[in-house]
């Protein structure tokens, strides 16, 4: 701070020190006021800063939350890709079992029907051929003459 100056340097009496005088003091009262809302206006903007650096501060933790979070969503997806993926193969492993048993079956009742056919054949040709064969040999008689 600007501190008073010694007065007595100069004449008392003379008009043009005292106009001097004077408006040094006002420039000193101005200096000291402008100074004054200086110091003040560094304050606020010092308030203001701080207040930023705050905001700034919760903002970056709010981010880095954020991007925790995301990071956890990520790895809970590819988990769970990766178990659905497992879980695809399981179902396909017995789908494709069901379907080599089911080609299995075909064959078997193809085989089956087969089997009946040739029984039905063999009974049918049975059944013609079994009365010959089971019937007393007919006498050819033969005649004379």
């Amino acid at each position: 701070m600007l501190g008073k100056r010694p007065r007595k340097m100069f004449a008392k009496d003379d008009p043009k020190v005292a106009v001097l005088e004077s408006k040094l003091d006002i420039y000193e009262e101005l200096s000291r006021e402008m100074l004054s809302k200086l110091e003040s206006a560094v304050e606020k903007i010092s308030e203001g800063n701080t207040r930023i650096a705050q905001i700034l501060a919760k903002h970056d933790e709010r981010i880095e939350q954020s991007m925790k979070s995301d990071e956890l969503i990520i790895k809970m997806i590819d988990e769970m890709k990766e178990a659905s993926e497992k879980n695809n193969q399981i179902i396909h492993g017995r789908i494709d079992r069901i379907q080599e048993d089911l080609k299995i079956f075909s064959k078997f009742r193809w085989q089956v029907g087969g089997v009946l056919i040739v029984t039905a054949l063999l009974i049918g040709a049975g059944s013609r051929i079994a009365p010959i064969i089971w019937s007393e040999p007919t006498q050819v008689i033969q005649k004379s003459g």
